[in-house]
């Protein structure tokens, strides 16, 4: 009878875990899955441009949505993400939406080990997988700095300033050697600490309306010569 009822309990128990893993969806694939259902495929002369990153994307278009509206813009940015689960939703929230242009700013959340320990040239690993990815389907790429930040109020004591202008470095080197545009937001944005100046952000880490509205800028610039 014992012997029956453990291989019950672990039997449950495997259903369970299983049951849970199967409704796990770690990269978020689905967040965007209804949207990227209904867009049509861009017409000719579109241009269609796919913003592609974590919180600091996504609360772009709910800050400055004007910004999105203006123009073939697609925001898929998810809150928390990390590179390697950004690469795993790459193909459904880029490659199949066929854009033009695709502007990939990601690595501050690796740096906070939002989904555990990772060294920066893994980090810069998966942003290489990315632009590989997007070479492949005949997608231009731009890449960004890494927003500037002293500390992270979710996960203190993480001292990223330091981390975060390395990974910049490594991001500039290799963008220059494979001759892809990059956007640097870090130098104007940047205070004395190596901090995001607190004109342009709440938090130390994300931007706010005149913190967006300098990124605006600079983007501009920078895609107006992909027209």
């Amino acid at each position: 009878m014992k012997k029956f009822k453990f291989k019950y309990l672990l039997s449950l128990f495997i259903i369970i875990m299983a049951g849970k893993a199967k409704a796990q969806d770690w990269a978020n694939l689905n967040k965007y899955k209804n949207e990227n259902t209904i867009l049509t495929t861009p017409v000719s002369g579109e241009n269609r441009i796919v913003f592609f990153g974590d919180s600091i994307t996504e609360g772009w278009e709910t800050i400055s949505p004007e910004f999105f509206s203006s123009a073939p813009y697609i925001n898929r940015g998810i809150s928390g993400q990390t590179t390697s689960q950004m690469l795993l939703r790459f193909r459904p929230d880029v490659i199949e939406l066929k854009p033009k242009i695709v502007l990939i700013l990601a690595g501050t959340n690796d740096i906070a080990e939002n989904t555990g320990p990772i060294t920066l040239q893994t980090i810069l690993g998966n942003i290489i997988s990315m632009c590989e990815l997007a070479h492949a389907n005949n997608i231009k790429v731009i890449l960004c700095s890494i927003l500037p930040a002293f500390d992270y109020p979710w996960k203190k004591g993480m001292n990223p300033a330091a981390k975060i202008e390395a990974l910049n470095t490594m991001i500039i080197q290799y963008a220059k050697a494979n001759h892809i545009d990059y956007v640097d937001y870090y130098s104007a944005m940047v205070d004395d600490q190596k901090g995001l100046k607190s004109i342009y952000s709440e938090d130390g880490v994300h931007p706010n309306k005149e913190g967006y509205l300098i990124m605006e800028n600079i983007v501009r610039k920078k895609l107006a010569k992909h027209k």
